[in-house]
């Protein structure tokens, strides 16, 4: 996806109240005319507080502008999203004085599987995320929403390399855990307390050739039904939360 492809608004209550709580920059809020109640309320407040244009508009224009087809009488304007480095999601690590714990997403394409990983990523104290810039999901409306607003807090990096990021995290110390039905160990008997990157791979697909064999180990997990595979956002929710299980105890 090349550069103008970024989306650059975001829509629906919650994710523009989180975009007000975040401090980041805003163009400006359209809200939609006659809508005045509960969480409109506090949007219009905020904005003003911050001294954000707020414009008052027809729900036609708003469903013509609204990407996400969700947009709840309010879409804000903003500049493109600020991807981070993998330098950033390091440094994130050593500011919260504790071990890196990062996600590496390998072909992510639907940005509702990206929303909802960035989500729980946000929630289980991960410091970053990596993804690729070509055949993957970027940063959007939708993401944004479907994240419940997380894009807002996480660190994302948008890499050319996968394989060659995978190299500089090694030689940063950090141990990459790739996830295979193919293997015969089960994710909840690897450690986790050491610096650590997750890779996740593509929907239907999983990770690609080079970057398993570039992976430290590999696990998965168990599967007991005849469903021989799991949606990537949960797959990756699974193995966060063991991460956090296993530092908990630290």
């Amino acid at each position: 996806m090349s550069e103008k492809e970024y989306e650059d608004q975001i829509e629906g209550r919650n994710s523009v109240l989180e975009l007000l709580d975040s401090g980041k920059d805003i163009n400006k809020i359209y809200v939609q005319i006659g809508e005045k109640h509960g969480s409109i309320n506090k949007i219009i407040a905020k904005a003003k507080e911050k001294r954000i244009v707020i414009v008052q508009t027809e729900k036609s224009k708003l469903d013509k502008m609204s990407q996400t087809k969700n947009h709840q009488g309010v879409i804000a304007i903003v500049p493109p999203f600020e991807y981070s480095s993998v330098d950033d999601i390091l440094e994130e690590a050593r500011e919260r004085n504790e071990k890196p714990f990062i996600l590496i997403l390998d072909g992510i394409e639907d940005p509702h599987n990206l929303g909802s990983i960035i989500r729980t990523a946000e929630t289980a104290g991960v410091h970053g995320i990596i993804i690729p810039k070509r055949r993957a999901a970027s940063v959007n409306s939708t993401v944004n929403k479907t994240s419940a607003g997380a894009v807002q807090y996480m660190k994302i990096a948008r890499v050319n390399n996968i394989n060659e990021t995978i190299k500089y995290l090694k030689e940063n110390d950090v141990w990459i855990c790739g996830t295979d039905m193919n293997t015969n160990v089960y994710y909840y008997e690897e450690d986790y307390k050491i610096p650590i990157a997750i890779v996740i791979g593509s929907e239907g697909f999983g990770m690609s050739r080079l970057v398993k064999e570039n992976c430290d180990f590999l696990v998965k997990i168990p599967m007991k039904g005849k469903i021989t595979s799991l949606n990537a956002s949960v797959s990756s929710g699974i193995i966060m939360y063991e991460v956090v299980k296993q530092r908990e105890k630290i």
